[in-house]
């Protein structure tokens, strides 16, 4: 019986020692680091991609926001046009009816 616990003890400090010894150190695989590689190329063409697509977005709406600019400005002058002219034909309509009333109350 001591010669069995005295193997299970060595047998368990064998182990022990087995599991703190630290592993020994691989380098990466050749074929997983050109996966790497390739993966990093990839993202970075996307990258430069999107990039290219948003500014083409922003592009198209910088020249959209112009186009709303101008078109908001003539209708604006637009307007202005219109009210002065309404304002004048106003104006010469009160000229027309004073000169209308002192005609009439000259007689």
């Amino acid at each position: 019986m001591n010669k069995l616990i005295a193997t299970l003890v060595a047998g368990l400090f064998a182990s022990v020692a087995f599991a703190q010894a630290p592993a020994p150190a691989t380098s990466p695989a050749p074929a997983t680091v050109k996966a790497e590689v390739k993966a990093e190329k990839s993202v970075a063409k996307a990258e430069k991609s999107e990039a290219k697509v948003d500014a083409k977005a922003d592009a198209s709406a910088a020249k959209v926001d112009a186009k709303a600019d101008a078109s908001k400005a003539k209708a604006h002058a637009k307007a202005e046009h219109k009210k002065a002219k309404a304002h004048a034909d106003t104006n010469e309509k009160k000229a027309e009816a004073a000169a209308d009333v002192k005609a009439s109350t000259v007689k």
